[in-house]
């Protein structure tokens, strides 16, 4: 039995000192303690390349009596220049190798604009592993501006390598060096367990095709089918962004106002969102003093940009409520001013769309002069504090966060004080919270704190049915939108209060977290666990957790020899009992069929065929 890899691209041979040809499948073969073949055969079958010129050939043997044939080619013209022999090689093979070195670039993308092509059309089954090879001497990130060059020759990054086995399923190796460890245990050790996947496989179709000519004479002992597909439970796609942005539009809780003396008119914001994102907002509304921020530059474009007016009224602000009414900030700038509803949009809608930010500001102001000085104090106001011109480079910027970036931001706004309008009283302690994030992101909050309720002009809410804990995390999933439950109860919990609240893609965040810790669990744990299953699936049903209830079912049924043995299986419904024996694994049949052959086998009626 032969095990066939062929190996492509070019990882280069900076790991040598000495002139020997070097690279990674070489150092391998001459490495690993599996694979056999002396240092001299290695040689002659690497110098012969008359018969095949494309590829280097390699043979060793591996796991004692396995023949290993490698075929390695690492420049693409050769690769090329034979398609016949290069296309009927990379059809045979059983793995396949993609390598290229980290500081040359020039060298991946050979292999993604060439060699990946060709793998992709010539199999899909063929596992393929990717190594990166090398260390990188050069980790910042290049500039995406299209006039930039200073890119060229730059080092290929991680996020590259692993975007490309994304594409093609591969398994992605980083090699920082071609010593013991990265080849014989880290790279040797992926390419090992592919080799035994290879025999395997190999061994059990070489099985099927003997029992296929040959005849059994006897009773066949009982096949095993596979268990029935669990039900796929979807994510639902995020709307963290659009809930945000939404609250800016339609301008609810809205606690802060701009205006300018001069310009008509006055725009509404909310300065949790603005503090999240920008320290000048933090130092504006005294979330944050000079001393903490450290930064001159932020503490003169407060300065400079904004006023705060402490006037008792003031032209064009809206009615709202006279105990409560919004801070008035004056703008300096009346060509800021005039162009700020299209900059609290950006900032609301992530703060990284520069170029529809600057196509909107030259459509209020005709000067380029004009438009360039906004745009320069848009970026003061997001600038980081300590950090010199760090959005210098739009385009640059917009690639690091290309997300809303300010979802971490709010979570230093969680669980404190600082600009909270409403606090919540849960077994006897407090939590600060603030209206625009709940109303944004929780449609039941939006009517509570909006309709005629006692909540909407209430400043201390109880709240019932919760601990502070979950509740806790509830309102972490609200400002950052994330959360990480401790367990299988806690993600419960959670998603009790997702439902009371009918925050729905919470409640499929915390369906997705149990069904991977339940999958996770070996049988051996499963039947040991204190958790009841029963009891998890009623919870489900009556909180109109449908997909999980429809997965706790199958999952019941297809560990029915383990969950049968519990106390609480007796629990389940008449229906619930009936779809569990109707979808159980293994079947009652074939639990039969194993019964009669195990007495058929121990019977005297079985001879044994080889003795």
């Amino acid at each position: 039995m032969s095990i066939h890899i062929v190996a492509l691209g070019n990882e280069g041979d900076t790991f040598h000192q000495d002139n020997r040809p070097s690279g990674l499948i070489r150092t391998y073969l001459g490495r690993s303690p599996l694979v056999s073949g002396d240092e001299s055969s290695l040689l002659l079958n690497a110098a012969s390349t008359v018969a095949r010129p494309v590829f280097t050939e390699y043979q060793a043997s591996a796991f004692g009596n396995v023949k290993l044939v490698v075929h390695d080619c690492p420049v693409w013209d050769i690769f090329d220049s034979d398609w016949y022999t290069s296309r009927n090689l990379i059809g045979s093979a059983d793995i396949i190798v993609i390598k290229y070195n980290v500081n040359d670039k020039f060298s991946f993308h050979e292999v993604k604009d060439n060699y990946i092509p060709v793998i992709k059309r010539a199999s899909n089954s063929v596992p393929v592993i990717i190594a990166a090879v090398g260390t990188r001497q050069n980790e910042e990130l290049p500039c995406t501006c299209p006039l930039c060059t200073s890119d060229r020759g730059s080092c290929v990054s991680t996020t590259e390598g692993i975007q490309l086995a994304k594409e093609l399923g591969a398994t992605y190796l980083e090699l920082h060096s071609l010593d013991d460890f990265y080849i014989g245990k880290y790279f040797g050790g992926v390419l090992e367990y592919f080799m035994i996947q290879a025999l395997n496989q190999k061994t059990s179709e070489k099985m099927r095709k003997r029992k296929m000519t040959n005849s059994f004479h006897g009773i066949r002992p009982p096949q095993l089918e596979q268990p029935e597909k669990m039900p796929v439970l979807k994510a639902e796609a995020s709307h963290y962004h659009s809930d945000l942005n939404n609250l800016l539009l339609c301008c609810q809780c809205v606690d802060v106002v701009f205006y300018h003396p001069e310009v008509t008119g006055v725009v509404e914001a909310h300065k949790i969102v603005l503090c999240a994102v920008s320290h000048v907002f933090m130092l504006l509304f005294n979330v944050k003093s000079p001393t903490d921020i450290q930064d001159s530059s932020i503490v003169r474009t407060t300065q400079d940009l904004f006023a705060i007016n402490r006037d008792a009224v003031f032209p064009g602000a809206s009615q709202e409520s006279a105990s409560n009414p919004p801070l008035r900030v004056i703008v300096k700038d009346a060509q800021f001013r005039s162009c700020l509803s299209d900059i609290l949009r950006f900032i609301y809608s992530g703060a990284f769309q520069w170029e529809e930010l600057e196509e909107d500001v030259r459509r209020k102001l005709d000067d380029s002069g004009d438009v360039s000085s906004v745009i320069e104090k848009v970026k003061c106001i997001l600038k980081t504090p300590g950090k010199i011109n760090c959005l210098r480079n739009c385009k640059t910027y917009q690639a690091r966060k290309p997300l809303w970036f300010y979802n971490t931001s709010l979570k230093f706004f969680l669980n404190k004080p600082m600009l909270a309008d409403v606090v919540f009283e849960i077994q006897g302690t407090t939590v600060p919270a603030h209206r625009a994030i709940l109303v944004a992101r929780c449609e039941v909050m939006a009517a509570m704190f909006n309709g005629n309720y006692m909540e909407a002009k209430s400043v201390l809410i109880p709240v019932y049915g919760v601990s502070k804990e979950t509740f806790l995390s509830f309102l972490e999933y609200l400002y950052t939108d994330s959360c990480c439950p401790a367990g299988i109860f806690q993600a419960m919990c959670l998603l009790i209060c997702a439902e009371m609240y009918q925050v729905s893609r919470l409640q499929h965040i915390c369906e997705l977290f149990i069904i991977t810790q339940l999958q996770s669990m070996p049988s051996r744990e499963l039947a040991s666990m204190n958790l009841d299953i029963v009891d998890l699936l009623k919870k489900a049903k009556f909180h109109h957790s449908d997909c999980l209830s429809t997965w706790l079912l199958h999952f019941i049924a297809a560990n029915y020899l383990i969950f049968s043995q519990k106390p609480e299986f007796q629990d389940l419904s008449v229906e619930e009992r009936s779809f569990v024996e109707k979808h159980r694994w293994p079947s009652n049949m074939y639990l039969k069929q194993l019964a009669e052959y195990r007495k058929y086998i121990h019977s005297r009626k079985c001879r044994c065929l080889v003795m």
